[in-house]
C-alpha cells in the first residue's frame, strides 16, 4: 500500500534486453519496461540490448553495478530452460545478496497466466553494491507481470511496510 503523504524517490534505471534476435526496432519487452518505469515517475537513463553470452552480460552489468548513479538494473530474456538461455549464470555471480522471493513470487503470478509453464522460468532479483538487478523473461507479458505484480509497488518509496529504495543509494546526497 503506497502512503501518498510520503516522499517519492525516483531511481534511475537501465534495461538490458538479453537476445539474440531483438533489434530497438522490436524490442517489445525493453518499450514496455520503460513506458511503466517512467510512467511509475522514475528515469530510464539507459537501454542496451546483448546478445545471450555470458561475459558480455556480466561485463555490462558489472560497469552499471559499479556506477553511484544507477539505482536498478532490469534484464528481460534469457531466464528460460533453453540451451542459449544464460542469464542467471551470467549475473547472479554479481549479486551480494539474492531475494529469494522475488522469484517466488513471479511463477506464482505468472502461474496465473500461463500454468505450470511458469516452472521453466528461472526470473530473480538481487543486491549488488546497493544496486538492485531483477531478471526477468523475455515475453512482453512476463515484463508487464513482473512490473504490475513486484516492482511497481516494491520500486516506490511510499510503499509500506517496505520496499527496495532504501536499499539503493537513491535520495542520498
Amino acid at each position: 500500500m503506497a502512503h501518498q503523504d510520503l516522499e517519492f524517490i525516483p531511481l534511475n534505471i537501465v534495461i538490458l534486453t538479453v537476445s539474440d534476435t531483438r533489434t530497438s526496432d522490436n524490442d517489445t519487452s525493453g518499450d514496455t519496461l520503460e513506458k511503466l518505469a517512467v510512467d511509475a515517475g522514475h528515469e530510464v537513463v539507459m537501454r542496451h540490448i546483448c546478445k545471450d553470452d555470458i561475459y558480455q552480460m556480466r561485463a555490462i552489468v558489472s560497469a552499471w553495478i559499479a556506477a553511484p548513479d544507477i539505482h536498478c538494473i532490469i534484464t528481460t530474456g534469457g531466464t528460460g530452460m533453453t540451451r542459449r538461455d544464460s542469464t542467471p549464470e551470467a549475473l547472479r555471480p554479481l549479486v551480494d545478496r539474492e531475494v529469494d522471493g522475488f522469484g517466488e513470487l513471479f511463477r506464482a503470478l505468472s502461474f496465473e497466466e500461463i500454468g505450470s509453464s511458469t516452472v521453466q522460468s528461472r526470473a530473480f532479483a538481487g543486491l549488488a553494491n546497493e544496486t538492485l538487478l531483477f531478471c526477468l523473461p523475455g515475453s512482453t507479458g512476463a515484463c508487464r507481470t513482473g512490473w504490475e505484480g513486484i516492482l511497481r509497488e516494491q520500486l516506490d518509496s511510499r510503499h509500506k511496510p517496505c520496499n527496495f529504495v532504501g536499499q539503493t543509494g537513491a535520495g542520498q546526497g
